[in-house]
């Protein structure tokens, strides 16, 4: 009996032990399953979600790897773009302005000024507020009358004061010499004549005058004379009509009539001749002359704007004097 039981308990040990070594081996053959995929070496018969997986034959090479690197990156961009999507709504909502509530302000209290039937006396401030309104607004001067206190306080100065003992000035008679120049002095202006000439133009007058000047110039004229020089080519071309040729012999000849008119000693004929190169002979000039006079029917004694301007610069020297 005792030996049975022995030989069952062998039998029940060696039973274990052969259990236990397959165990052992089921184990092995799983962990070297799972070192075999790391290796990318998995069998066929291993499944995913029902699915058999192919056996990987070949290792991961650069371009498998730049390859599912750009798929990884293609997922991560297309995830964040979804959450942008998201985020207007999101700043929308955080953007809302948050409503103040207004604060209201209490007013203030009105003093209440209580006078006694038997006083009659109104407070300070009442009298400072009556006063405001019964004082009338300040007129401030405007220039109109500023203008017209100045002329009424502003005395007349005798410009001729300092020329009393000057016979040259004529002080007696000068207030009736400009009166006179001041009534005549539309008869001797000349009138607007470009348009009835045909063969010259304001440039070239311009021309003659800059040179008419130089002339004066040279010759050492007084101002009187170039002014009557001026005028008496304005008031002959006004009335003649001339050729271009002739315009310069014009100026000569009207320079020769001014200077006679108003200097003591006049240029001689045959000195325009040289300075005007002799482009004319003393014949032309002498026969222009002629036709000048004939023309202006003697007539010299005309107010230029020398005279005014003369005038006119003596008063603002003595009031700057003054």
């Amino acid at each position: 009996m005792a030996s049975r039981q022995m030989v069952q308990q062998q039998e029940a040990v060696r039973g274990a032990a052969a259990a236990n070594k397959q165990n052992k081996v089921a184990a092995e053959r799983k962990s070297r399953r799972a070192l075999g995929d790391i290796g990318n070496l998995i069998p066929v018969d291993v499944a995913v979600e029902g699915k058999p997986i192919p056996r990987i034959s070949r290792p991961v090479t650069r371009s498998f790897g730049a390859r599912a690197l750009a798929n990884a990156q293609a997922q991560t961009n297309k995830n964040s773009l979804e959450a942008n999507a998201a985020l207007p709504e999101k700043r929308a909502v955080a953007r809302r302005p948050v409503q103040k509530k207004a604060v209201s302000t209490k007013p203030k209290p009105e003093e209440i000024i209580e006078i006694s039937p038997d006083s009659n006396e109104v407070p300070v401030k009442e009298r400072k507020l009556l006063s405001k309104e019964i004082e009338p607004k300040k007129k401030f001067p405007t220039l109109t009358s500023a203008l017209t206190a100045r002329s009424k306080a502003a005395t007349v100065v005798d410009i001729d004061a300092q020329d009393l003992g000057n016979d040259l000035a004529v002080v007696e008679y000068v207030e009736e010499i400009y009166k006179f120049y001041k009534s005549v002095e539309n008869e001797g202006r000349a009138k607007d004549y470009m348009d009835s000439q045909t063969e010259i133009n304001e440039r070239m007058r311009a021309i003659l005058i800059d040179w008419l000047i130089q002339v004066h110039s040279k010759f050492e004229l007084s101002l009187e004379t170039l002014y009557l020089t001026i005028n008496i080519i304005d008031r002959f071309l006004a009335s003649k009509t001339i050729l271009r040729r002739e315009l310069q012999l014009v100026g000569m000849g009207a320079m020769l009539i001014a200077s006679k008119y108003e200097e003591i000693w006049a240029p001689q004929v045959n000195d325009l001749v040289c300075i005007s190169d002799r482009s004319y002979t003393n014949e032309q000039v002498l026969v222009m002359e002629k036709r000048i006079l004939g023309e202006l029917e003697w007539n010299l004694t005309v107010p230029t704007p020398y005279v005014f301007l003369a005038r006119f610069i003596k008063a603002s020297m003595t009031g700057s004097d003054g």
